[in-house]
């Protein structure tokens, strides 16, 4: 295990971090303090794993980097585990069983439950970097989830709230076989949230571009490319854009499903 930064001895000044983890209501891990972990199955691979359910959430996020011939031929999920994997930057095949996906940077492909994901490096020599999900499938009588594979650029773009500085893009289906999705939100210049948000459903977010500032609890704080952040059932949540830069990120949510007593 080590850091994924690779830092390595003392640091230049005091030891300070924007990280904090509230169990089951909210969290933020900054890049800087993520490590390294080796996960079965997953061969010439650095894996950090960011949400689970050791900090209160139903599903698993992680960041993988796959160095040259990394690969997960053992599979990934299947049973009654449904999986999700978005190409941040490089080229990979990945695999729903026998069938075969070739992502590029903004690929992705989602594997229902009881179909098996597989995946292996394909840049030529050189890293690709990963965001990999996986939760456990709420099946609904009557209807079921299926493969997806696509990429980010061939996904419509919808003003979100009718805002026309902030975007949003849903890579699976609005249907009720489906009982999460994954979204894209995008925040232009002087783009923010309509309202403070309070819902059920929870995040697993993973800040791509850019700068905000983040209220959870009801604390603002300063965020960036790189950080990471969980956002439990009815935690209190809002974003603003700052700076420059498009600031975005890729979340889940859980959704199409009621709540059991």
């Amino acid at each position: 295990m080590g850091y994924i930064n690779n830092q390595l001895g003392f640091p230049n000044g005091v030891l300070q971090t924007r990280s904090f983890v509230k169990h089951g209501n909210c969290a933020l891990l900054e890049e800087n303090g993520w490590v390294n972990n080796r996960v079965p199955g997953f061969e010439n691979c650095d894996m950090t794993i960011l949400g689970s359910p050791k900090m209160g959430a139903s599903f698993v996020d992680y960041v993988v980097t796959m160095h040259a011939n990394g690969e997960n031929t053992r599979g990934f999920g299947g049973g009654d585990i449904e999986t999700f994997v978005y190409v941040l930057e490089g080229k990979i095949k990945a695999y729903s069983d026998e069938d075969e996906h070739n992502l590029d940077q903004g690929g992705y492909l989602y594997c229902p439950a009881g179909v098996t994901m597989y995946l292996k490096n394909d840049n030529n020599g050189e890293k690709s970097k990963l965001f990999l999900y996986k939760r456990r499938y709420v099946p609904l009588e009557g209807y079921s989830a299926r493969v997806i594979s696509d990429n980010i650029k061939n996904v419509e773009i919808v003003h979100y709230e009718g805002m026309e500085n902030v975007h949003f893009q849903s890579m699976l289906p609005a249907e009720l076989g489906f009982d999460m999705n994954m979204h894209i939100l995008t925040f232009k210049k002087g783009g923010s949230h309509g309202y403070i948000e309070t819902h059920v459903q929870e995040h697993g977010a993973l800040i791509t571009s850019g700068r905000g500032m983040y209220n959870l609890d009801n604390q603002w704080m300063p965020v960036q490319k790189g950080d990471y952040i969980f956002m439990g059932p009815y935690n209190l949540q809002v974003a603003y854009q700052v700076g420059e830069e498009d600031f975005s990120y890729i979340y889940s949510k859980d959704c199409h499903r009621d709540v059991d007593l």
